[in-house]
């Protein structure tokens, strides 16, 4: 079987070498071969130019498809592995044409597995987990209201002035300021048409506990659904959110005043001029580390007082090994590519493993990429480590 590995982009490589390195039948493809030489030219040969009609030639039924390229191709190539009975892998959101594939995939016998990169995806992993732990529970009862927050960001290590910095086109970071988003509050949906309108402080429990700005994005109401919740649970709040250096609102007040009055080509436009002036203020330097802070936690409370209550905490930056970003993106990847190859996922549209051994043990490989991960009990004084 032939692992296509398509896109060797700033957030694919780890992942990539560690397939290659295993000493799996990878074959890479890129849009610009030259790129893909410098990234793993030095671990494999096999590395050819990026087209649909040049893959398609080369597949076989068992193989896989990973698409580290542009969110436009993933589906596409998703249909492509269908037809040609291959599976496929991103580490992007589920679109509804994603979705849409569901029948097709089941019928082809084949795994369409997104949602396994960093956020979506180790995040999913603590949710699935962080749930099940208080299903068991005894504290689990009837009446009990849950709270649930997932909070991610890449933040610079070395904060500067503008309290962010871009590991790639700030395009994309700009535009998903545009989106609205959706969340529980005070167990009311809680919508939101700017980011901006809804930042709040979150205080991490990191070793030294340390205070983010946070800001709920997308919809994260079907969530509740794919972590498994209990309909009959009562929850007051559930929020998937972006985490930010705190003073990032105050850096960011000129662009949020901008953005709200950009719409239509003019917008898209003048967007592009500010994601080339960003990129050029705000861009990492060679060799200068990013950071990485996860935490996605979950409590019960009785008549207002915490019963349960746990966290999921982590943190990374970038070391000899690379950035963390690219770590955490890219290795989650390539253990859905090998749980694939060893028959541990099935058939049909999915996102990051619900199974809960699956789940544990990707999340002991992903506490060896970071420098610092554990759940807290807030409950009791003891500490669950898991690194």
């Amino acid at each position: 079987m032939t692992i296509h590995w398509c896109g060797t982009g700033l957030s694919a490589v780890p992942g990539l070498r560690k397939l290659i390195a295993d000493g799996n039948n990878v074959c890479v493809w890129n849009r610009t071969v030259e790129k893909a030489v410098t990234a793993v030219g030095d671990v494999t040969t096999n590395i050819h130019a990026f087209d649909i009609a040049s893959l398609e030639s080369t597949l076989v039924a068992g193989d896989v498809i990973v698409s580290m390229l542009p969110g436009d191709w993933h589906v596409p190539l998703a249909e492509i592995a269908i037809e040609h009975k291959v599976h496929f892998v991103s580490s992007s959101y589920i679109a509804p044409e994603m979705r849409a594939l569901e029948n097709r995939a089941n019928e082809a016998g084949v795994c369409i597995v997104n949602e396994v990169g960093l956020d979506p995806g180790i995040d999913h992993l603590m949710a699935h987990i962080l749930v099940e732990e208080y299903r068991a529970a005894s504290e689990n009862t009837e009446g009990n209201a849950l709270t649930f927050i997932s909070y991610c960001g890449g933040i610079p290590k070395k904060p500067n002035p503008f309290r962010y910095k871009f590991s790639w086109s700030p395009a994309g970071v700009l535009k998903a300021l545009r989106s609205p988003s959706k969340s529980i509050r005070d167990f009311l949906q809680f919508d939101v048409e700017q980011p901006w309108d809804a930042i709040s402080l979150y205080l991490a429990p990191l070793p030294e506990p340390e205070s983010f700005e946070v800001y709920p994005n997308r919809d994260s109401i079907p969530f509740m659904q794919q972590y498994q919740f209990d309909p009959k649970w009562k929850v007051k709040e559930f929020v998937r959110g972006t985490l930010r250096l705190k003073g990032w609102a105050k850096a960011w007040e000129c662009v949020f005043e901008e953005m709200q009055d950009l719409s239509g080509p003019s917008g898209d436009e003048r967007i592009q001029e500010m994601s080339e002036q960003f990129w050029a203020e705000n861009a990492y330097a060679e060799g200068e580390p990013d950071r990485v802070v996860l935490c996605v936690g979950l409590k019960a409370e009785q008549e207002g007082e915490p019963c349960w209550h746990k966290t999921y905490v982590m943190d990374a930056w970038g070391d000899e090994r690379g950035t963390a970003m690219a770590r955490l993106v890219s290795f989650p990847v390539s253990f859905a590519v090998e749980a694939i190859l060893a028959g541990r996922l099935f058939p049909g549209v999915q996102a990051a493993p619900r199974d809960i051994g699956l789940a544990a043990n990707w999340m002991e490989e992903i506490s060896k990429l970071v420098q610092h991960l554990e759940i807290v009990d807030h409950t009791t004084p003891q500490l669950d480590k898991v690194r």
